[in-house]
C-alpha cells in the first residue's frame, strides 16, 4: 500500500528530529507543549497539509527538538493513546470555550461535554478547591459527571443553578486560561 506525500514528509521529519531510528520507537519520544487554533485556516503542518484549524507543537523528551505546527491528523498517526485523548480533549475545549464566546448557553449535554472530557478538566486542574465544594474539587467533578449521567428531566432546579455556577465559575475561566497561554 502507497503512503501519501504527507505521510511520508511527517515521517521523515519526525525520524529526522528523533533519537531513534524506526517509527515505532520515535513516536514515542514527543510530547504536546502548545496549542493554537487558526480560525482562518492559513496554517500547514510539517507534513505539507494545508488548511490547518487546529496547530500543535510538540517537543521530543530526549533531543528537545520542536515540530511546530503539527495537526491533529498527524499527532494521530503516531498511534499513541495519551496523545490522541490529549487532542481530543483540547479540540473539545476550543468548541466548549467558542460556544462561550458566542454566547451560547452552555448545557451539561453530549453536544459539548463528554466523560472523557470531564475526567480531563478534573485532572487537568479545572475544579479548584473552593468554599463551596469544602476545597476538594473532586466534589465537583463528580457533581457533573453524576449530572451528566442523569435524564435532564430529572435535575432539579437547585441541581441545574450548582451546574451552572461550576461551568462559569470554574470551567470558562480554566478554558480561557489554558487556551490562550503560552506553554513553552
Amino acid at each position: 500500500m502507497a503512503r501519501s506525500a504527507y505521510a511520508e514528509n511527517l515521517i521523515r521529519t519526525v525520524l529526522d528530529n528523533s533519537e531513534a531510528d524506526d517509527w515505532a520507537s520515535a513516536v514515542q519520544e514527543w510530547e504536546i507543549v502548545d496549542w493554537d487554533e487558526d480560525l482562518e485556516l492559513k496554517s500547514a503542518c510539517i507534513c505539507g497539509k494545508e488548511r490547518l484549524r487546529y496547530l500543535y507543537t510538540i517537543r521530543n523528551r530526549y533531543n528537545g527538538n520542536i515540530l511546530d505546527p503539527i495537526g491533529s491528523s498527524c499527532i494521530r498517526k503516531f498511534e499513541r493513546t495519551d496523545l490522541n485523548d490529549e487532542v481530543s480533549a483540547l479540540e473539545d475545549m476550543f468548541r466548549l470555550l467558542h460556544a462561550y464566546e458566542n454566547h451560547e448557553f452552555i448545557a451539561l449535554d453530549s453536544r459539548l461535554f463528554s466523560r472523557k472530557l470531564l475526567l480531563y478538566l478534573y485532572e487537568d486542574g479545572a475544579f479548584p478547591g473552593t468554599t463551596y465544594n469544602h476545597g476538594d474539587g473532586r466534589r465537583d467533578y463528580q457533581f457533573l459527571l453524576d449530572m451528566f449521567n442523569a435524564h435532564n428531566d430529572s435535575i432539579s432546579r437547585a441541581q441545574q443553578g450548582k451546574i451552572n455556577a461550576i461551568i462559569m465559575n470554574s470551567i470558562i475561566p480554566y478554558l480561557q486560561r489554558k487556551l490562550h497561554a503560552t506553554r513553552y
